[in-house]
């Protein structure tokens, strides 16, 4: 059976390439006659799997030995406790910028652990735009400031940032090595790995080692960033088969010519998709132009009746999980890496066929 097109949001569409290579690997990885997920992660085997991981990744992005590179448990949704608990003090400030949904979750959790100040919000605009970072107002002696670059379900990003005297968090799970990014300018980037790369279940920390050493005392042990750097990620049995995987997508982007060539694929698919979009009369996106996200694209139907025939019919034609969020409604095609720019054509072409059909 020939593949699908899947635009879900998360876990995402991985690389045809590295699917088959994981598959010829399944029983009998390196000649071992056991599959990797039956090595144990102490093992000299293993070990190399996670170290060369680490140094693709850091190739990719060209992060500096300033900083420590974590791969952890629980995605980004555990980083939202992680960040204010080794960062902060529980009587002290940190800043968060309100963008969408899951900057809501990362300050909802952060209200748990210090105090939040709200520097900036498009909320009261129903995130139709992305707070620049000019009108951030940022709380006096602040552990850090924490922004959201890609908000997934509003479908908006703030694609650049400046250098910041407080220290820049930021939660890049579906935006990370999606276009070069420098790394210097932040303190912490953190992410899932199941938009661009690799199975759920795996998180990553890149973070100034100059801020490991101080967590709040109540920090659980596998929640400590110093202890996670300490035992180099493997404080306890980490989720190997992700890791494993995850390195074979850093060598596949890097065959492609790393994260600009990759960059160059992006954009292109999703200039296709908004530039449809926005040439229609049937569909339509509300995001200001300049706030749009390349890597998920939310529309909405001029008939909204004809939402569920839409999403039947698309799967069908084999395009799926183009279901939007229902904290927003609609579609959304969320256009990661692995999903091939063959898949935006089909889309577009699905799209075309219908309007006249239902016009």
């Amino acid at each position: 059976m020939p593949r699908k097109y899947n635009f879900g949001a998360g876990p995402a569409t991985m690389p045809e390439a590295v699917l088959k290579e994981v598959q010829d690997e399944l029983l009998d990885w390196n000649g071992l006659g056991l599959s990797v997920m039956e090595i144990s992660h102490r093992s000299p085997e293993f070990i190399e799997i996670a170290k060369q991981a680490e140094q693709d990744f850091r190739d990719l992005l060209s992060i500096s030995e300033d900083f420590a590179v974590l791969f952890t448990h629980g995605g980004a949704t555990m980083q939202n406790a992680m960040v204010p608990l080794n960062l902060a003090t529980q009587d002290g400030n940190a800043d968060y910028v309100n963008s969408g949904h899951w900057a809501k979750r990362s300050i909802k959790e952060a209200q748990r652990y210090t105090n939040v100040n709200i520097a900036a919000s498009s909320e009261e605009e129903e995130f139709r735009f992305f707070p620049k970072q000019e009108s951030w107002k940022l709380s006096e002696n602040s552990s850090y400031v924490h922004y959201t670059p890609n908000e997934t379900i509003g479908g908006l990003c703030l694609r650049s940032i400046e250098h910041s005297e407080v220290p820049i968090v930021a939660d890049y799970s579906s935006g990370i090595l999606s276009e070069p990014l420098d790394v210097s300018k932040f303190s912490l980037i953190y992410g899932g790995a199941q938009k661009n790369i690799g199975p759920s279940g795996l998180g990553f920390v890149i973070i100034k080692k100059d801020l490991l050493g101080n967590p709040q005392p109540i920090t659980p042990n596998l929640l400590n960033y110093t202890l996670i750097d300490e035992g180099e990620s493997m404080s306890n049995t980490p989720p190997t088969f992700a890791w494993y995987v995850a390195g074979k997508v850093f060598k596949w982007l890097k065959s492609l010519g790393g994260v600009e060539e990759i960059a160059k694929i992006n954009i292109r698919k999703a200039d296709k998709l908004y530039s449809y979009i926005d040439g229609s009369n049937f569909y339509r996106n509300n995001i200001n132009t300049e706030d749009r996200s390349i890597m998920n694209v939310p529309f909405l139907l001029a008939n909204e009746d004809l939402n569920d025939k839409f999403l039947e019919q698309s799967k069908e034609a084999g395009l799926l999980a183009l279901k939007g969020h229902r904290s927003v409604g609609g579609m959304r095609a969320s256009i990661y890496n692995g999903l091939p720019e063959e898949g935006v054509d089909a889309l577009v072409d699905f799209m075309e066929v219908f309007s006249k059909e239902n016009s």
